[in-house]
């Protein structure tokens, strides 16, 4: 049997390119290594009645037109509004709540800095403003913009049109953004710290929006770059409200579950438990793959989903791919630092500076531990040398705050994201007792805010970032596949002269995070894929 399309990969963004194939009318089969589709963004009963989102846990960023496209709600996709969005507890007795509340967010910053909250709305302005100006941008295929050398691929006529459009788009954005346009600039490329400080004192505030900058990164505050993910405080609008983050009722994989029914009923098919081994290619061209059953499959194209590593260091023999080309793919960073710490518990934490069991704003948004800025760049200055952090920077969820789906009566889900604890350990590797270890003091972290946390603990998974490569095919436990710094961004990703969802294998495509615009549960990486297979034809 042959296809039109093989997508290796069934999570997100590899749902989402096959349903915009197949509603096109492509035959169309995506291939899933796992028991169950959906990548990082899944669901699993890991403990009797307790499920939970092992990996990826909130979304926002999810573009609504792929949520109207799909029709996803038809299929029980549906997003649980955190309100609160955060809460960072310190130990001197005080906290801060921010959400989507202005008289409140006024009134919680005052306890800090009156400068500081009147200064916050200033500053959501002109994070709104530049998001809401290049949203439309970053979600779109991105154009070359550099002098690539000619040997490197032909780009037809229609190509540099389109290029020079989008440039054209890009341009008109930043003019519009008038006097704000230096300090867009400084959002995208520049480091989150220098920004901070110049527009707040308190460092309770700043530290709260500092810990947001450096998720999933293994990088510094003061690093350039980082700005960029603050833009993320208010970008999506899944749920329908901009820039908050949300809860996916009965977890993420009902997200992906609701995505493979949609690309079902468009006439995908899917097989779990199928990995591919290979890449098959004849003449420079794609003409299917071999699992790793030696089953071979035909397609006039494949889409990969899995990491650029995986697909063109993996899966695919170097002989078919010029030599500038394997380099630039062996350049591309991989720095990980993230731990996933997901727990069962028979009470909710009791915060001394906020005391309760029973749900509260305290437990509803992202709680924050350990939320200094000096904390931060201590815990990164620690990963640096190959140790996991002595002072781990948490930001905890408990997505039962809002769905009592997941667990059972009276008991509660939480999720530690936490950094940071490097992929390379200076000495020893990531066995039971390193891990053991590490989220021991996680816990005693939070113990110092919520002295109960300990005893409450039934059950809980650690996932190193040797796991998070191992069991999600993610290289280093980058879970973004592939770090997102200024160079590996935009035109950049994968790597330069191939931001086209393109590669030199003729009918071979990245369709995941590796390509643009990088991580986040988005849609972009799939659906933009689709648009540029659609315009190669079958």
């Amino acid at each position: 049997m042959s296809y039109d399309c093989i997508i290796i990969g069934g999570g997100h963004n590899g749902l989402v390119c096959s349903s915009y194939l197949a509603k096109a009318g492509w035959k169309v089969l995506v291939l899933e290594r796992r028991p169950m589709v959906g990548g990082a963004c899944v669901t699993e009963e890991l403990w009797p009645g307790f499920k939970v989102s092992t990996a990826a846990y909130v979304v926002s960023l999810l573009l609504p037109e792929i949520e109207r496209d799909m029709q996803l709600q038809k299929y029980g996709y549906e997003v649980l509004r955190r309100v609160p969005s955060s809460f960072t507890p310190f130990e001197d007795g005080r906290s801060l709540i921010l959400g989507p509340d202005a008289e409140q967010n006024r009134r919680e910053i005052s306890k800090f800095s009156i400068n500081d909250a009147e200064a916050w709305p200033k500053y959501e302005g002109l994070l709104t403003a530049v998001a809401e100006k290049l949203e439309p941008i970053l979600s779109a295929t991105a154009p070359d913009l550099l002098p690539l050398p000619k040997t490197w691929r032909r780009r037809s006529l229609g190509k540099k049109i389109r290029d020079a459009r989008t440039a054209h788009s890009l341009y008109k954005a930043f003019e519009s953004l008038g006097e704000t346009m230096p300090e867009a600039i400084e959002l995208l490329t520049g480091a989150a710290r220098p920004i901070l400080d110049r527009w707040f004192e308190s460092p309770e505030l700043k530290g709260t929006l500092a810990t947001d900058a450096v998720i999933g990164n293994f990088q510094s505050v003061a690093a350039p770059g980082t700005a960029y993910v603050l833009l993320h405080h208010v970008m999506g609008s899944s749920g329908g409200a901009r820039g908050v983050w949300g809860y996916v009722k009965s977890g993420m994989g009902a997200l992906s579950e609701a995505m493979a029914s949609s690309a079902r009923e468009a006439g995908v098919e899917i097989r779990t438990n199928s990995s591919v081994a290979e890449i098959l290619v004849s003449a420079g061209k794609v003409r299917g793959v071999r699992l790793d059953n030696g089953e071979e499959l035909a397609a006039g194209c494949v889409a990969s989903n899995v990491d650029a590593n995986l697909t063109f260091r993996k899966m695919l023999d170097e002989s078919h791919l010029p030599d500038h080309f394997v380099k630039a793919v062996d350049r591309i960073d991989y720095s990980s630092a993230t731990m996933k710490i997901n727990l069962a518990l028979k009470e909710l934490p009791d915060f001394t500076c906020m005391p309760g069991k029973d749900v509260g704003p305290q437990h509803c948004g992202t709680i924050h531990i350990n939320a200094g800025i000096q904390d931060i760049e201590n815990a990164w200055f620690d990963a640096q040398q190959g140790i996991p952090s002595r002072k781990p920077i948490v930001e905890m969820t408990i997505p039962t705050s809002v769905d009592r789906s997941i667990a059972p009566d009276g008991h509660h889900v939480a999720s530690l994201f936490v950094q940071y604890a490097p992929y390379q350990l200076a000495n020893g590797q990531w066995d039971e007792a390193t891990k053991n270890a590490f989220a021991d003091q996680c816990l005693n972290e939070i113990a110092r805010y919520a002295p109960n946390i300990r005893d409450a603990v039934l059950h809980r998974q650690i996932l190193s970032p040797v796991d998070l490569e191992s069991v999600y095919g993610l290289t280093g436990g980058n879970i973004f596949q592939g770090a997102m710094p200024l160079h590996q961004l935009f035109s950049m990703r994968p790597v330069p002269g191939w931001a086209d969802y393109r590669t030199p294998v003729d009918r071979l495509y990245l369709c995941g995070s590796a390509a643009h615009p990088g991580g986040g549960v988005m849609g972009a990486c799939g659906r933009n894929a689709a648009m540029e297979m659609l315009r190669d034809g079958r």
